[in-house]
């Protein structure tokens, strides 16, 4: 099915109101991807090209980038997601949640949400068998958290032709991968039935800031309070609530010099009364209550 069969249009602003809980005009969700990357192929980033060009393997330095997120980024993010109490979603590959058990453990001792990041760090048009990827990926998070994840996101948002189909028939409720709308659009699936899409982010997303636009660090604090500031507002003159979400890489935004950042990000986001943050499970049934 054609991206473009499975909605149909719909503006924004010719929709019936939405509500969010205690008049709160916009929904924040926090999404960290946790990723594990194969030494022993092609590095899916790089921030180092070799020398003499060409893709070599092993490759150290671009492995070692990624590594240091795992290791140590991500514990120096915890303090500050830690810091403002804030509900969070751990976007992790299906290898990834034994690989990080420690950072498997955090997650589940703070009730983060758990969703569906591919089994590897892998386009989904390059797996194999794409409804075995997302079963394996599926079991190792419910091994780790007793329970199956609700919502799925694409290595790099990519999809095949049939990834919404499938994703329906095997359970999952929610995708992120449609970066078209502030507010959860359905999805038609070959089934007859529908799979939501919760809104995600291209814009305030940091391998787009830093690994694609290469942006300085503080791009991001920018981006994401004029996004919120203009979301927010667009929600009180259509008096209809938003969506907005905001992305981190441990390898990439909890580097030494882009972490305070993204706290203060948060710091501007928490301040404003309109803004409530919530899982993109709670999102969903928001969705769902209110539709």
């Amino acid at each position: 099915m054609k991206p473009s069969d499975r909605l149909d249009y719909s503006a924004i602003n010719a929709r019936p109101s939405r509500a969010l809980p205690d008049g709160k005009k916009v929904a924040v969700w926090v999404i960290i991807n946790v990723e594990e990357w194969n030494d022993e192929a092609p590095m899916p980033r790089t921030v180092l090209s070799p020398p003499a060009g060409g893709v070599p393997s092993p490759d150290v330095p671009n492995w070692c980038w990624h590594e240091y997120g795992n290791r140590v980024g991500f514990w120096r993010l915890l303090k500050v997601l830690d810091k403002h109490q804030i509900p969070v979603v751990l976007a992790i590959n299906g290898t990834a949640v034994s690989s990080y058990p420690a950072i498997s453990d955090a997650a589940i001792e703070r009730d983060w949400e758990f969703i569906g990041h591919g089994f590897t760090q892998k386009n989904m048009q390059k797996v194999p068998d794409e409804a075995e990827d997302i079963r394996l990926t599926t079991d190792a998070i419910r091994a780790a958290t007793g329970k199956a994840p609700r919502g799925w996101l694409g290595p790099g948002l990519t999809e095949t032709w049939e990834t919404p189909d499938i994703l329906a028939e095997q359970g999952y409720e929610y995708v992120c991968d449609w970066v078209l709308d502030d507010q959860p659009v359905e999805l038609r699936t070959r089934g007859g039935g529908n799979i939501t899409n919760v809104p995600y982010t291209q814009e305030c997303n940091d391998v787009a800031m830093m690994l694609i636009q290469h942006h300085p660090a503080r791009e991001y604090l920018q981006r994401a309070t004029d996004q919120y500031n203009q979301i927010a507002q667009d929600a009180e003159d259509d008096d209809s609530a938003r969506v907005m979400a905001l992305v981190i890489h441990p390898y990439i935004m909890a580097a030494p010099h882009r972490l305070t950042y993204f706290d203060q990000a948060l710091s501007h986001i928490r301040a404003d009364d309109r803004s409530v943050f919530m899982t993109g499970s709670q999102i969903l049934d928001w969705h769902r209550e209110t539709s």
